[in-house]
């Protein structure tokens, strides 16, 4: 049915008109295809940790499945084609929608993921912080946030706080890992750790002025969240995912939000702590931070993260990180997703062999291969296809 709706409805302003319980279908089928496929291809489990750890691997390994709902939906069967010709190395495991959150199965008033990020509407997640989706948007954005004053924190910390233990937190990732923890590299995901929770708790001005205003306070939210990590990190350590996957956009398209002295400051020690954590399980860290952090790279290495992502390349230039950290950590992104709907399919490609080239085989291929971000619906299918081909063409 996939390839049906993608050539009755290829055009962006159709797609998303289709009935709830279609796009549920698209997205059910995909998912299917896609299993099958990773099941039925040989083991890359093993291959991957080599790559990572930079000990010599064939290949740098690839990971593709980084999509928005919406491009699933608009190309349906022809894009689990490609996933079938070419099966990613890496699994992103994700318990729930992270701005959703947690819900349990007998929750009032169950919000679907499929709904909120495919229709206009509002949602509140399982920290307070409401939620709002445009439509014909990719993602969410936090339209009001649940401690507006800091008279709040002491009420919040002590009956607010979501519980890193609720029965059935994990069990999606669960049922995922069952199908591919033994052959994959599975990588279990933890959105929003610390810089991002704070502002979707806060506010983003709020908390750029906190930093500086409202030291206490911050420092004490902190704490909080740490150990809300901490405690979920060991959830996650009773699994058999390779590796923790955390996420705190910490960069502009110039530089990171905050000084490098003041980030070192507050967040630094957390990072620490929360690493180390992961660490302890045997479990790889993988950091995924948006934007330019050419300053807080050396901080991550000194910190133990075993892979940095995404290496954006319209912030960040491929050859100085290469120059300036390569070999001291492990890379993923270097596609830059922000071209990839103006680029003819020759030039997907060329982008493709020049960040393997330079982020890859001077390390022992020490690289994930994958778009720097989400890749969303405007990009030509022509450009997809010449994508996988060109990831898996090593």
């Amino acid at each position: 049915m996939g390839t049906e709706v993608f050539e009755r409805y290829g055009r962006v302003a159709d797609y998303r008109t289709l009935p709830l319980s279609e796009m549920q279908a698209i997205v059910s089928r995909f998912e299917e295809r896609v299993n099958v496929a990773q099941l039925a291809n040989p083991a890359t489990k093993e291959s991957v940790k080599k790559a990572i750890s930079r000990a010599g691997a064939q290949r740098c390994p690839v990971r593709l499945n980084r999509l928005s709902m919406d491009v699933i939906i608009r190309y349906g069967d022809a894009l689990a084609d490609l996933f079938c010709l070419f099966p990613d190395d890496l699994v992103l495991v994700q318990a729930y929608e992270f701005t959703i959150g947690y819900q349990t199965p007998n929750q009032k008033d169950h919000i679907s993921s499929l709904q909120a990020l495919m229709q206009a509407g509002e949602w509140t997640d399982e920290w307070g912080t409401r939620w709002g989706h445009a439509f014909g948007g990719v993602g969410a954005t936090p339209v009001q946030t649940p401690i507006r004053d800091w008279s709040q924190l002491d009420d919040y910390l002590a009956n607010r706080m979501p519980d890193p233990h609720a029965s059935g937190r994990l069990d999606s990732a669960l049922r995922a890992l069952a199908i591919h923890g033994e052959t994959k590299y599975c990588v279990g995901a933890i959105h929003m750790a610390l810089f991002e929770r704070l502002h979707a708790l806060r506010g983003m001005e709020n908390v750029l002025a906190d930093l500086c205003t409202f030291e206490t306070e911050i420092c004490r939210l902190c704490e909080a969240l740490t150990h809300y990590l901490i405690e979920l990190i060991r959830e996650w350590g009773k699994t058999n995912v390779s590796a923790i996957y955390l996420t705190d956009d910490w960069g502009s398209q110039t530089g990171i939000m905050i000084s490098p002295k003041m980030w070192r400051r507050y967040f630094k020690v957390h990072y620490r702590r929360i690493f180390e954590e992961i660490h302890r399980f045997g479990k790889g860290v993988f950091f995924h931070s948006c934007g330019n952090i050419m300053d807080i790279i050396p901080d991550l290495i000194d910190l133990g993260v075993d892979v940095v992502d995404p290496i954006q390349p319209g912030a960040m230039d491929l050859n100085e990180v290469a120059r300036k950290f390569g070999g001291r950590t492990s890379f993923s992104g270097g596609i830059d997703a922000q071209r990839l709907e103006n680029c003819t399919a020759e030039e997907v490609k060329h982008m493709v062999r020049g960040a393997i080239a330079t982020l890859g085989r001077p390390f022992r291929n020490g690289y994930v291969v994958s778009p720097a971000n989400l890749v969303v619906p405007s990009v030509p299918f022509e450009n997809l296809q010449a994508l996988f081909e060109a990831c898996h063409e090593q």
